[in-house]
């Protein structure tokens, strides 16, 4: 059974792919938690490793919330980025693996809005977390280059899975709590990834190398999405609200600044279609897509 190493495995995306991964692989989990296999914390040092692993899956990040001070957008650079040179460090004096697979985001484009936007997008990213992010990429794309290890950067959509954080959970809970709007009937289509696909993905990429967008093939509405989440609680659809007024509150947010719960960029975010194509993974890897509509659990 091949050896591989799991970074973040007590994060969202660890604990989901883990089970899974630990059913073809031989897994060693690497982390800041004593429920680590090693325990180490990226960000502030270089793990001693006393095994060879032939496949490395580096999962671990910081997403999800928004920097308000120079440290906490330092803390993206740190973990994001440092976390990502100070593991390669350890391979280098451990032993090099013959596969790293980089989980990172689609947030490295820096799209508002588009359609199927595919791997030939030019980068652009804008926030703290995707300038991260794309630096990590840059720095394996040379690291694996010199070393000939076989690298495989993957860029998921928003990620949907039991209980997931982020502008997902953020939905669940608003709705759940009765303090979520609809917006403009909510007809904005996004890209979703269900998470136990990147450990499907796994075996298709050893020794395949590559960048590749990760989603599913259907790309719901909020509508579509929101009516998934009422079902599962028992609920009614949540009150839609005109765009006109969306507008306005976005405004007052804007006015009041970053503790404002609702501003023009989430406006955007809930207005605006933003979608990705899947096609590459799809034909150079011949990966079936789980659907996000006929998974997509909340808990």
């Amino acid at each position: 059974m091949k050896k591989l190493l799991l970074t973040g495995a007590t994060g969202f995306v660890g604990k989901n792919v883990l089970p899974l991964l630990m059913t073809q692989y031989d897994v060693t989990t690497c982390g800041r938690s004593s429920e680590n296999g090693i325990r180490a914390d990226l960000a502030k040092e270089i793990p001693v490793f006393s095994d060879h692993f032939d496949i490395v899956l580096h999962a671990a990040g910081k997403a999800h919330t928004t920097p308000r001070t120079e440290a906490e957008i330092k803390e993206f650079d740190d973990v994001n980025y440092l976390g990502t040179v100070n593991l390669c460090s350890a391979l280098d004096k451990y032993g090099l693996p013959g596969t790293i697979i980089y989980l990172s985001s689609a947030a490295v484009y820096g799209c508002n809005q588009g359609v199927n936007v595919d791997e030939t997008h030019e980068l652009n990213p804008k926030t703290p977390y995707a300038i991260s992010k794309k630096k990590a990429e840059d720095y394996l794309i040379g690291w694996g280059s010199r070393h000939d290890v076989c690298l495989v950067i993957l860029r998921p959509s928003l990620i949907a899975g039991p209980n997931p954080p982020g502008n997902l959970g953020s939905m669940i809970k608003g709705i759940a709590s009765g303090r979520y709007l609809s917006i403009a009937g909510g007809k904005a289509r996004k890209s979703v990834l269900m998470v136990e696909d990147i450990a499907r993905l796994v075996p298709l990429l050893e020794k395949k190398g590559g960048i590749y967008n990760i989603c599913s093939d259907d790309q719901p509405t909020f509508e579509e999405l929101e009516s998934l989440i009422c079902s599962q609680l028992g609920l009614k659809q949540p009150m839609n609200l005109p765009l006109w007024c969306a507008k306005c509150m976005a405004i007052i947010g804007d006015m009041l600044g970053k503790k404002a719960p609702f501003n023009t960029n989430k406006l955007i975010k809930m207005t605006e279609t933003l979608t990705f194509s899947n096609a590459k993974a799809k034909k150079e890897l011949r990966w079936t897509a789980l659907s996000a509509i006929e998974n997509f659990r909340i808990c």
